[in-house]
């Protein structure tokens, strides 16, 4: 009945509804399908393209014409040229120092003051020692001293004297005997005392002998005690005077390390000084730069505590070794630098720029467009044909400023050289130009 009145039996609806449901799932699988093509071939594509290299954008100059002018770059010391150190003598303390750092003073002006009292003291002792041995030595060579002299003599006379009497009364005694005048005893007695004066005689003798002979010893002792009194006067005299410290020569005074009250030593450092109106600049330069080097060469000085100043002055002595000189390899540059204003100070670090060699109307490149490779010089070429691609060439260099390359061969004004940029340059390499402004470029280098 409800068949025939429209109404749908419900196994009808059932499967009614089933195939619904299936035409359904078969749409959206076909559309994941379908999207999941579209997505693997949107991969492939972005896969393709990626790999393909991107073409280089970089920046192009043309060779031009200029002066260049080569200099080496480097850092030194500057020195004074003919320094006077003043050392300590002798051990002692600063009494006074007179003297101000930085300023100018004229030969013999005092410096400072030791402390030389114990030095004076012993200085007047050695001179009474050196008069008493020059006293010694007087008498020594006038004969001995007058009493001692007189007394070897008289004593000698006196004995001589006594002999020759006591032998007269032995030749009267005999007389006498021989007359019967005289006893034997009475000549006995005589020739006793005279054997005592004759041995009288021989020891005065002999001792005025010894003190001849002794004269002469004494003479070259004395001789030798007076050299080294004199000597030793003479040092003593040089430590007092060595304790008024006085400027050996007009200059500046650069350096006085010590104050009052110091204590110093034998060679201790008191002052150093020159005339600094002239220095010399020592330049640090390395190795590879000293076969570039000659003498009388321009000269640029600068120092950073004046920014705004420099100095000039030429080469002088040029190196003949090669030093290490912290972790470098140098050559010292020696170079006569002007110093009128007395700004440059002994002993400051200062940049040193030497102008080496110029050459006018040359053909240049900045220095970053030659590359080294296995001892030669290239440079990248732009060539068009067909694309833009790189041309490795070899080129010959000459001189170099602190931005360009002299080109000997190699280029002309015409070509187009490429500059290194994001990318490593290479032979055969497709690129975009994006400048070509020369004078942009150089002034960056």
């Amino acid at each position: 009945m409800q068949g025939r009145h429209g109404i749908a039996p419900p196994i009808v609806r059932e499967a009614s509804r089933r195939l619904a449901k299936e035409n359904m799932d078969h749409r959206l699988r076909n559309r994941i399908l379908i999207f999941l093509v579209l997505a693997a071939v949107a991969a492939f594509v972005l896969v393709r393209v990626s790999g393909r290299p991107p073409v280089a954008k970089i920046v192009a100059v043309e060779p031009i014409r200029e002066t260049l002018v080569s200099s080496i770059d480097s850092n030194g010391k500057v020195e004074p040229i003919s320094p006077y150190v003043v050392r300590a003598q002798l051990d002692t303390f600063v009494e006074k120092v007179s003297g101000v750092e930085g300023a100018q003073v004229k030969k013999g002006q005092l410096l400072m003051e030791l402390d030389v009292k114990d030095a004076a003291a012993q200085l007047a002792e050695a001179r009474a020692r050196l008069l008493r041995a020059q006293d010694d030595l007087r008498a020594a060579k006038a004969g001995g001293r007058a009493d001692d002299a007189a007394r070897a003599t008289g004593d000698l006379a006196k004995a001589q004297a006594e002999r020759d009497r006591l032998q007269k009364n032995h030749d009267a005694l005999e007389r006498l005997i021989a007359k019967q005048a005289a006893t034997r005893d009475e000549l006995a007695a005589n020739d006793l005392a005279l054997a005592k004066a004759e041995a009288e005689v021989t020891r005065l003798a002999g001792a005025k002998k010894e003190f001849a002979l002794d004269l002469t010893l004494n003479s070259g002792r004395a001789a030798l005690q007076v050299q080294q009194a004199q000597s030793e006067v003479a040092a003593l005299e040089g430590k007092v005077r060595d304790g008024q410290i006085t400027a050996p020569a007009d200059g500046t005074l650069y350096s006085l390390p010590v104050k009052t009250g110091s204590y110093v030593r034998v060679g201790d450092l008191l002052a150093e000084m020159a005339d600094l109106h002239k220095v010399r600049v020592r330049a640090f330069v390395d190795e590879p730069e000293i076969g570039a080097l000659q003498p009388n060469e321009p000269v640029k000085i600068t120092w950073d505590a004046l920014p705004n100043r420099s100095w000039d002055g030429r080469t002088e002595l040029i190196p003949k070794q090669v030093v290490a000189h912290g972790t470098r390899s140098v050559g010292e540059l020696l170079c006569a630098v002007n110093n009128d204003a007395l700004e440059l100070l002994p002993n400051i670090n200062v940049d040193v720029r030497i102008h080496a060699q110029e050459r006018r109307d040359v053909l240049s490149v900045p220095r970053g467009a030659v590359v080294t490779d296995g001892g030669k010089r290239y440079v990248y070429v732009v060539k068009e044909n067909g694309k833009t691609k790189l041309e490795k060439r070899e080129v010959q260099v000459g001189i170099a400023s602190a931005t360009s390359y002299e080109i000997m061969s190699g280029l002309t004004e015409h070509d187009l050289v490429a500059l290194p940029g994001d990318f490593d340059l290479r032979d055969g390499m497709t690129v975009k130009v994006v400048s070509t402004d020369s004078s942009n470029v150089r002034g960056q280098q």
